[in-house]
């Protein structure tokens, strides 16, 4: 089914799935990732309508915006919303995060150079800074877009204070955060106001690292970063897959799996006009595009919200 939603108040309109890039190139986050088979899950979402690609500096480092910048180039530009991030600087070993308009700046440069584009539709500030004002930050970024460097204006990892003041001039289109229906603390504050602002929130860690997938049992195992995820650990582990069984009966009666139910709740938020599940294979990107195809009624959209409140 072919859905479009607009990103805030920018002229972007993109397909309400969109494709996380991290596991393309992103080889400081996934040991052992092929690059070919990366590219390929770019092609398979570029080819299937999923025209929102979501990528940044960190992935990689570097790489991830260098391949998806080589994909790119097989297909009209205009038909690619393509979302990058930058934020991290390298001090020596030490990593910190710069938002001075002056470094901002010259992200936006390296990010146009490593994926081969004259502009970027989407750029973020990934993490906030200490220093810097968040309305400089912002105002260097609305340079940029008077320039035709960039198409419009996002942050991420923000506090609703920092959005704040980030949004105070009316720049910022798109807010970046983790989000999903084990972690539900942007409801408080962060969604009420982007609701207010005419704000796209796009939530990242839309399946709580796996567990919203629906695809673990107690016997699971974990041996990387989840092990010490206070989600995965004894009796809350347990519970918390109780509650992913409970929208398994919703997921059979729609003749879909349960992160289709899970993203199509999302999308139901106020605010939420957009999703960025990523994906390591082909068939997950095409799977994800099932979601436009559920229909979420009322009750069953509370339902939910009870489940996991």
């Amino acid at each position: 089914m072919e859905k479009k939603t607009h990103l805030g108040k920018s002229d972007l309109v993109v397909n309400p799935i969109g494709l996380g890039t991290n596991a393309v190139g992103g080889h400081n986050i996934y040991p052992n990732l092929d690059e070919e088979a990366g590219k390929d899950v770019v092609r398979t979402a570029i080819e299937n309508g999923m025209n929102f690609l979501d990528t940044a500096f960190i992935y990689g480092p570097e790489r991830s915006e260098e391949l998806v910048g080589q994909v790119m180039k097989e297909y009209k530009r205009d038909d690619i919303v393509l979302a990058t991030k930058g934020a991290h600087q390298f001090k020596g070993e030490d990593v910190v995060f710069n938002n001075s308009p002056s470094f901002l700046k010259k992200s936006v440069e390296g990010s146009l150079q490593r994926l081969g584009t004259d502009h970027i539709d989407l750029f973020y500030i990934h993490f906030p800074d200490e220093d810097t004002p968040k309305d400089e930050a912002v105002g260097a970024l609305k340079e940029l877009k008077d320039e035709g460097k960039i198409r419009s204006i996002g942050v991420s990892n923000f506090s609703v204070e920092q959005l704040e003041e980030a949004n105070k001039d009316g720049y910022v289109d798109v807010v970046q955060g983790e989000y999903n229906l084990f972690k539900r603390e942007a409801e408080e504050k962060m969604l009420p106001y982007t609701a207010e602002k005419g704000i796209t929130f796009v939530p990242y860690f839309p399946f709580a690292s796996g567990l919203l997938a629906g695809k673990y049992d107690e016997n699971t195992t974990f041996e990387d970063f989840r092990a010490k995820n206070p989600l995965f650990q004894g009796e809350a582990f347990k519970k918390n897959l109780a509650k992913v069984e409970q929208l398994r009966p919703i997921a059979e009666e729609k003749g879909v799996d349960i992160p289709h139910i899970v993203l199509a709740w999302y999308l139901n938020q106020p605010s939420i006009d957009a999703v960025i599940p990523g994906a390591k294979r082909t068939q997950q990107v095409v799977a994800n595009l099932k979601t436009l195809d559920v229909d979420l009624s009322d009750d069953e959209i509370s339902r939910i919200d009870h489940i996991f409140s």
